[in-house]
């Protein structure tokens, strides 16, 4: 009975596969939060560094078990939409650097909020991923909406690069219903979500959302706003559900320690802007040249091959006109004043 469960297919593959890949997520995730960040404290730049190049390890050591197993065609696409993935990130982690600037997060608190932070996302990601799935599996015409939604994007990307867009955290409508509908407090204690304090008419001890739990909505929500383009892009790489959601997962999981590395570097990524607008541009594009030239789908070898050459070229033309410039000071977190330990309650 048992066995007869895991060999059931679920979205196309075994039920164990995806289960093998849910058991593999949460060992990693226990083995960050349990081993690596068991206590809180900064992470310095060599710390996400390394960081950074254990988790793009992983990335890639899961896309190679993925050729194995699945193929080489298959093995292709999930390298393209892990790097595509990867890559859109990146706006993704400055938006998240401004609402921790924002709240005033302490940096030694800050790997806890993108902490949780992950799991939402990768439950709000896997339940995205789900509906695109389905409406691509009932209506194939919904990809042209993608692919030609991705265009669109790439082509605004391309003409607002360079621009100084900031994210505005204080417009956020839930922030703003939270703010009138819960208590709130601007007090930090340590790394605590809520706080039990004294209510200012009544006195008496009523739950507080202090700025990390407000801190953590804030992010949750923007990563909704960045999976409406990044979900388009990757089903216009593969309709498979599981490579769509193991190359989104693995890219995301990387997202913690990639955001403590390039806030300190993020000023050698400047041009990498229009190679990402190019990317989507290409991405969406695929599915029409696909039909023009009578493919039953685009070749994935000349997709990886793309993607990857239009990346690495903005990857190095950045670093190229960036070698000498001044390193622009990055976005300061405002020092906040913990609270002593004798006003502590709850």
């Amino acid at each position: 009975m048992e066995l007869t469960f895991l060999a059931a297919e679920f979205l196309g593959k075994p039920a164990w596969l995806w289960l093998a890949f849910i058991g593999v997520v949460g060992l990693i995730l226990a083995f960050d939060l349990g081993v690596l960040h068991k206590k809180a404290h900064e992470i310095e730049l060599e710390e996400s560094i390394l960081l950074s190049l254990f988790y793009i390890g992983l990335g890639l050591s899961y896309g190679g078990f993925v050729w194995w197993y699945l193929g080489p065609d298959s093995g292709m696409q999930y390298l393209t939409g892990y790097a595509v993935e990867k890559s859109l990130s990146m706006d993704n982690v400055f938006v998240i650097g401004v609402i921790l600037a924002y709240f005033g997060i302490p940096r030694a608190y800050q790997h806890r909020i993108l902490f949780w932070g992950i799991l939402g996302v990768i439950v709000l990601r896997g339940i995205m991923i789900g509906l695109g799935a389905g409406l691509v599996a009932q209506f194939h015409w919904v990809l042209y909406l993608f692919a030609a939604f991705l265009i669109f994007t790439g082509i605004k990307m391309l003409m607002s690069a360079g621009g100084d867009d900031h994210y505005d955290v204080e417009s956020n409508a839930v922030l703003k219903v939270m703010r009138k509908r819960f208590h709130v407090t601007d007090r930090v204690d340590q790394d605590r979500f809520w706080l039990r304090l004294p209510h200012p008419e009544t006195g008496k001890l009523t739950w507080y959302a202090t700025p990390l739990f407000l801190a953590l909505v804030c992010v949750e929500l923007a990563d909704v706003i960045f999976a409406v383009d990044s979900i388009p892009a990757i089903f216009t790489i593969t309709t498979d559900p599981f490579i769509v959601f193991t190359s989104n997962i693995f890219a995301i999981l990387g997202l913690r320690a990639m955001f403590f590395m390039l806030s300190a570097l993020v000023h050698r990524f400047e041009y990498l802007e229009y190679a990402l607008s190019a990317v989507l541009v290409f991405i969406g594009s695929k599915i029409f040249i696909a039909d023009l030239m009578g493919w039953e789908k685009f070749p994935p070898p000349v997709s990886l091959g793309v993607t990857f050459g239009l990346l690495a070229a903005g990857f190095l033309f950045s670093l190229w006109k960036t070698r000498t410039g001044p390193e622009p000071v990055p976005v300061p977190v405002p020092v906040v004043v913990e609270t002593p330990p004798a006003e502590r309650i709850g």
